[in-house]
This record gives structure tokens, C-alpha cells and sequence, in this order.
């Protein structure tokens, strides 16, 4: 059984059509499921050229017309840019419209059941805001379009997993969102995602906010008022939970082995420890030689992940983008449709 998966291309002026494109060179991604580029057809064109124009492009209008040939990069084209259209590199509320214009049409075919996962490319916050879409992020496009309420960022890497209490709010804000309900509800949004994954009864380690779990309260106290309630919540509806762990040594212990996940309360709190594990540079010449890690949204009717990057406007148009997380992504989705599919 392959799942067919919309491939988001993300923003067209960055790097997500390039990346889409290198991702889909590996035959490997072909034997995991049936790609299903959403995007413009003249940004493809030039992905491909930026890539050495290997692979062919195939519009399909309907996803019953996919065949999945390896060596064929089958899209829908949203036709919301015309060819030269745009400049990479540039934030544009063109950008920004066509972006969103993929999001909401990968969602229309996830809720019907014509794909079984989407996985996004990166876009541009500032470009979306431009077009009138006043979302900090896909997690929260994704939310709004599938009407889910309850749902977390979670961060997949070779070592380390990591999900999130609150993402993108300044931190003064973030310490206010860590409540009993919320902390709870993470906790058990892990347990059933590490589930779905393949993970039974995860063992889970809850971060705690402030330095040292707040050290019986010299240093704070929404540990004893928010967390440790939220733990034994947990604890007691049968969750493999500990904590609050000290977060200058949770992940430590996680990717040592002793969690299969760590909930953090914080975007930067879970998202420093995941990127200084799967991103490497090359200190000679600055380049990273290794892009690694994939960002899933969880508690969605739908299933969705995306690469753990941003839209690197620097590197666009270069034929230099690193594809290692879209190929991640691709593969943790097809491996969730899958195993959501047989326990259908």
C-alpha cells in the first residue's frame, strides 16, 4: 500500500519547490507512497532547470489519474503565479497568497480522503501577513482549516523528539499559556501520536519552565501550580509520564535513551536542543552539511508534516537547498498513513 500524499511547495520564492523536486529524485520516496506536488507549474519548471532537469513534470487534475512513476514529478497547478512572475529571495504578497492557496487545497483533498497526509514546504510568515492571512504559522493554518482545537507542534529528529505546550507567542506571553489543561493535553497528544508512530506506551519527560523545575520554588512557581498537576493527570489516566524534569538535562536523558519524547513548554526551549542535533555545519565553509528533522502537527483529523527549516530566501534559486528534511517528512507521513490506515 502506497499513500497518496499532497507535497505542499511552499513559498515560491524560496526554497520549497527545490526541495520538493530533490526529494522526489530519490527513488526510495516512490516505494513509501505516491507524491502529489501542490503548486505552480512555472516555479516547478525552474526547480527542475535549478536541479539539472532530471525529472519530468505531469499535471493531474485528479488524484484518481496519479500513477506514481519514479522519475515524474506529478503536481496540480494552482496557477496562481505567471512565469517570471516573481523574484526569489523577495517577500511578496503574491508569495504569500500562492502559498496559502496550496495550504487550503492539500487540506481540501486530506479531509476528503483523496490523500492521506500532507507534507509542507516552508513558508513565509511575513509574505502570508502581506496577502491577508494573519497566521503565525501552518500549524495554525492547519488548525483553522480542519477546525481542530486541541493540537501541538512536534519535532521529530534521528535522536531527540520534542513536542510543544506553546510555539509562536513572545516568551512573556508563553509563560502564561502553561497551564494544568494545556500541559495535560500535550501529554496525552504525545502518547497518541508516539502511538500512531509505532511507539507503544512512550515513555514521556515533561521540561519544566523555569531554571532547575524552579527548585522548589525559589525560582518560580508555575511548576507546583500548572505542571506537576498536569503530570499526575496524566499519570493517572495510565501515561508513561515524568517530570518536571530540570530542562537543562532533559534532553540530555532523552537522547540518552531514558524518553521517547520530551514536552516542552516553550518554542525555543524544545526547538535549540532539536536543531543542534540534526543541523551540521561545515565550520570551514559555513555550509551545512546536514539539514535533519521533520515538524509534525498533531491531534489533527488530518495527518501533516513539514520540514524543520525555514525558507532560506538566500539560498533560492542557487541549486543549493539541502532535501534531507523533505524526504523526512515525506517518510514519517507515509509511515503514519499507513499505520492509520490499518487500524482503521
Amino acid at each position: 500500500m502506497r499513500p497518496v500524499l499532497a507535497v505542499t511547495m511552499g513559498d515560491p520564492a524560496g526554497i520549497g519547490a527545490e526541495i520538493s523536486v530533490k526529494a522526489l529524485e530519490h527513488e526510495e520516496v516512490y516505494r513509501e507512497c505516491i507524491p502529489y506536488v501542490i503548486g505552480d507549474r512555472c516555479a516547478l519548471e525552474n526547480a527542475v532547470a535549478f536541479t539539472g532537469g532530471h525529472l519530468k513534470l505531469r499535471s493531474v487534475e485528479q488524484t484518481g489519474q496519479l500513477r506514481g512513476e519514479f522519475g515524474t514529478v506529478e503536481y496540480f497547478d494552482s496557477k496562481c503565479l505567471r512565469k517570471n512572475g516573481w523574484e526569489y529571495g523577495k517577500v511578496s504578497a503574491a508569495c504569500g497568497n500562492a502559498a496559502f492557496q496550496y495550504i487550503k487545497k492539500a487540506i481540501e483533498l486530506a479531509l476528503k480522503h483523496e490523500v492521506l497526509g500532507v507534507v509542507t514546504a516552508p513558508i513565509n510568515k511575513e509574505a502570508l501577513h502581506k496577502a491577508g492571512y494573519r497566521y503565525s504559522g501552518h500549524t495554525e493554518i492547519f488548525a483553522d482549516l480542519t477546525g481542530c482545537k486541541k493540537y501541538a507542534m512536534m519535532l521529530l529528529g534521528r535522536s531527540l523528539r520534542v513536542i510543544h505546550v506553546t510555539t509562536h507567542v513572545p516568551l512573556r506571553r508563553a509563560c502564561d499559556l502553561v497551564k494544568r489543561d494545556r500541559v495535560r493535553d500535550v501529554i496525552q497528544l504525545a502518547h497518541d501520536a508516539l502511538g500512531l508512530m509505532g511507539i507503544p506506551n512512550p515513555r514521556i519527560a515533561v521540561a519544566g519552565l523555569n531554571p532547575h523545575s524552579s527548585e522548589d520554588g525559589l525560582f518560580g512557581d508555575e511548576e507546583e501550580k500548572e505542571i506537576i498537576p498536569a503530570i499526575r493527570d496524566a499519570a493517572r489516566l495510565g501515561i508513561c509520564v515524568e517530570g518536571p524534569v530540570p530542562p537543562d538535562t532533559v534532553f540530555v536523558k532523552a537522547v540518552g535513551g531514558q524518553y521517547d519524547i520530551v514536552v516542552a513548554m516553550y518554542h525555543d526551549q524544545g526547538h535549540i536542543p532539536m536543531k543542534l542535533c540534526g543541523f551540521k555545519m561545515d565550520p570551514a565553509t559555513r555550509a551545512f552539511t546536514s539539514v535533519s528533522g521533520v515538524n509534525c502537527t498533531v491531534g489533527l483529523p488530518i495527518i501533516r508534516t513539514s520540514v524543520d527549516h525555514g525558507t532560506a530566501f538566500d539560498k533560492a534559486a542557487t541549486g543549493t537547498a539541502n532535501e534531507e528534511s523533505m524526504v523526512e517528512a515525506i517518510g514519517t507521513a507515509a509511515r503514519m498513513a499507513k499505520r492509520k490506515y490499518a487500524l482503521s
